[in-house]
Order: C-alpha cells, then structure tokens, then sequence
C-alpha cells in the first residue's frame, strides 16, 4: 500500500512543513490514506469476517431433518403436513474505537510530513490491533453474552456453537438436528501431539460433517500459535510449504494451491487441513474455518443515511481547522453469525476454558 508521502505527492525524503501544505489538504489525505487502510484490512481479515451488516439483529432458518412419509402403493389420502422448522438468532455489537490527535496549532505549525507519517502509521498499527483482538475475541470467548444498545436494548451476543438449547441441521450420517459444540479440549498437552494424538484429525471431521467430505480433501485452514508448530511439523503426515528459494528434489511431496489472503505464514498441510502460523493466538489455543462455507463472523457498522461513515477515518470537529482539531475514529462491532463454521481448541488434558483476556 502506498504510503502517506504517495497521496500528498511528496518524496519521503523532501523535510515539508504541514502548513506549507495546508490543513485541508493534510486532513483528506490522511482520510485518503485509511480507506486504502481499511480495504486493504478487510481483504486480509474476510476468511474471518463474511459480511458487513446494518442490521443489530438476525434470524438463520434451518432445514429440517427426518424422511418423506411412506404412502403406500395407492394411497387413498394426502401426507400429512410436513413443516420445515428451526433456527437461531444472533445479534451484533457496534462501538466505537478512537484516539485523539495529540497536538495543538504550536506543534502542528513545526511538523513535518515526516512527523505526519509516523501517526498515521502509529494509528494504523492500532486499528489493526484492535480489529484483530475483537475477532480473535468473538470466536474465543465461549459463552452468551450481552450488549447493551442504547437504540435496540439489550442483545444477546453468541458464539460459536457452544452445546446451548439451539439444534442445527443432521451431520453426515444422521437424519436428526442436534445440538453442536464447537469449543474442544484436545484432552492431551502439546507436548503429546502425535500421529496418534492428532488435533487436525479432530478438527477436520467437526467441520466436515456439517459442510461435506468431498473426495480429495476439503477446503480447510487451522490457525496455531508458534507453541504448536514444532510439533505439528512433525506430524508423519504433514507437508511442508516449500521454499521460495529452494527447489524439491524427486519423489518429494509438495503442496499446491496454497491458500491466499491468509494472515499470518502458511506452513504446510497435515491431515486434511493448511496449517497457518499466527504469531497472535495465545498459546495452546487454534481455530479452524472451511474456506468453502460462509465465515463465522459478521461485522456491524452504522446504517448510510446516518453520515457516520465507515472504518478507520479522521474526524474532524472544526471545518476551518479540520486537521488539528479532530480525532480518529473507528465504529463497528463484530460477533458470530454463521456458529458452525469455526473450532476452536485448547491443546491441553484440561477441558476447554476461555483463555485469559477474554470473554
């Protein structure tokens, strides 16, 4: 992504005072410069995050199970009424995330572009924290909780399926809904992975009894932290990413159709799942997605006609100093949508527990 220097159209190595610039045009660069931020942050975190929504408030209907009723060879009335039932409700938080502008009209009349992009950088690196914290925290935290909207009331906020009353559609190989738990304790530390203790193995077939067991593998990433790498590339199944600067040898397993857009380094393949490193799990704790179903999460923003607008934007409270007096503001919400599609694991003997820090 271009930097700040690119959109003012200046060399980063030219020393350009900001008023040299002026205000306005400083202010719509820099709020040029965060929507590139924002696409740019929404291709990376999409396997995450499947759509955006106005709405605080959803209903997902569910096919029904069972069997068409035998009639008879000639059946002397109608069937009776079969009807399709089920659902779950989810809701979605919105709120707003910000950081105020530490200056005044004294240091913004001294600083430079050079000054400018350190900030904007700095916000950046923030937003993206902040973003990532949340969906980690959505899909992490285990348990019903309640967001209080000042418009719409209290909303239940769910997680991913956690074995409350809500019953989804038959797996593979049944004909009945059932309730589903999406939140597992590998039931042996990290220590013990093994070909025998083997956590994608599990993961893969929770997924695939809801979306399918195609032949020839299903569409699957697992997220571990750097804790699990080690013993997951030693797995007798798994398959290295090769390097970019290497070239395999004969009769030498490689992967291909690597998965793109993924946050994170994709180290390989093992038991039916691409394994990526992401340095910010916390430790002992994955999380899979299929790469072929709708994503977990939905994220909440504010309808158009309020002028809010969306993402990572400089706000501005005076139109005659916009830069200096404004602030950085980013409103959305995320939370489950789609429950089924995410496990989330615990590699240790204990049972499953949110780990600390959140919900």
């Amino acid at each position: 992504m271009a930097g700040i220097y690119g959109v003012l159209g200046v060399a980063d190595t030219e020393r350009i005072f900001l008023n040299t610039l002026g205000q306005n045009v400083v202010y719509d660069a820099v709020n040029e410069y965060m929507a590139m931020h924002n696409a740019e942050l929404a291709q990376t975190l999409g396997v995450f995050v499947g759509e955006t929504t106005t709405d605080f408030k959803r209903r997902y209907f569910l096919p029904g199970g069972g069997r068409l009723q035998n009639m008879g060879f000639a059946p002397q009335s109608a069937p009776a009424a079969a009807k399709t039932s089920g659902s779950w409700d989810v809701a979605f938080p919105l709120n707003e995330w910000g950081a105020a502008l530490a200056g005044t009209r004294i240091s913004y009349a001294y600083a430079t572009v050079q000054d400018l992009a350190r900030e904007v950088d700095g916000i950046r690196a923030r937003d993206v924290a902040t973003v990532r914290f949340e969906i980690l925290n959505a899909l992490l935290g285990s348990t019903q909780t309640t967001f209080v909207d000042p418009i719409n009331g209290s909303l239940s906020i769910e997680p991913l399926a956690n074995s409350d009353s809500v019953v989804y559609p038959p797996v593979l190989g049944s004909e009945t809904e059932a309730t589903e738990n999406h939140y597992l304790s590998a039931g042996y530390a990290v220590s013990a992975i093994s070909d025998t203790n083997d956590p994608y193995a599990t993961i893969v077939s929770e997924l695939e009894e809801h979306f399918g067991a195609p032949t020839g593998g299903s569409s699957i990433v697992t997220f571990i932290p750097p804790d699990v790498t080690a013993k997951t590339q030693a797995l007798t199944d798994f398959v290295a990413v090769t390097h970019q600067n290497i070239q395999p040898g004969d009769d030498i397993s490689t992967v291909l159709g690597l998965p793109a857009g993924m946050p994170g380094r994709v180290l390989g393949h093992v038991s039916g799942s691409w394994v990526v490193e992401w340095r910010y799990l916390p430790a002992t704790y994955v999380i899979a997605i299929h790469m072929d179903a709708p994503p977990p999460l939905t994220m909440r923003v504010d309808p158009s006609y309020t002028g809010l607008g969306s993402g990572l934007q400089l706000v501005s409270t005076n139109s005659k100093y916009p830069f200096t007096e404004s602030f950085y503001s980013h409103r959305f919400g995320v939370a489950c949508g789609n429950r089924l599609n995410g496990v989330a694991m615990l590699i240790s003997a204990a049972g499953w527990s949110v780990p600390t820090g959140y919900l």
